[in-house]
């Protein structure tokens, strides 16, 4: 269904710019403003990216991470007012969209490949020099 050009134009305005590019099986870290009261902080969850849907503003991830013994699991908006900064630690190579079966996995089976990215190389042989 298509929206309108009113509709797209506000939600134009709202997008964020700085969101780095991530895939699913990224490790990547999220920093959000916590709001306690009459006290504000910011607070910083570390993970692995298992899924991301959606379009425009309403695109969501999910990150999954194991810490202490015990699994946790959330949902973020990436265009959300709340997210201030979006890093990336580590890219992660994987063969799927969605990698819902690192659930329940530990260990080895959790493990999630690192993807090498190729390294921007100059055409120009190296100068030896030769005054000895």
């Amino acid at each position: 269904m298509k929206q309108s050009p009113l509709i797209q134009s506000i939600e134009a305005g709202q997008l964020k710019t700085s969101i780095p590019l991530f895939r699913v099986g990224d490790t990547i870290s999220v920093h959000t403003r916590i709001v306690e009261g009459e006290k504000e902080r910011v607070q910083v969850f570390t993970g692995t990216v298992i899924a991301r849907k959606g379009a425009s503003l309403s695109e969501t991830f999910s990150l999954y991470r194991i810490s202490y013994g015990s699994a946790m699991e959330k949902v973020f908006m990436i265009h959300s007012p709340r997210i201030t900064k979006i890093e990336l630690v580590k890219n992660g190579k994987v063969r799927r969209s969605k990698i819902y079966y690192i659930r329940g996995a530990f260990g080895k089976k959790a493990k999630i490949q690192e993807r090498i990215r190729a390294k921007v190389s100059t055409n120009v042989a190296p100068t030896v020099d030769q005054t000895s």
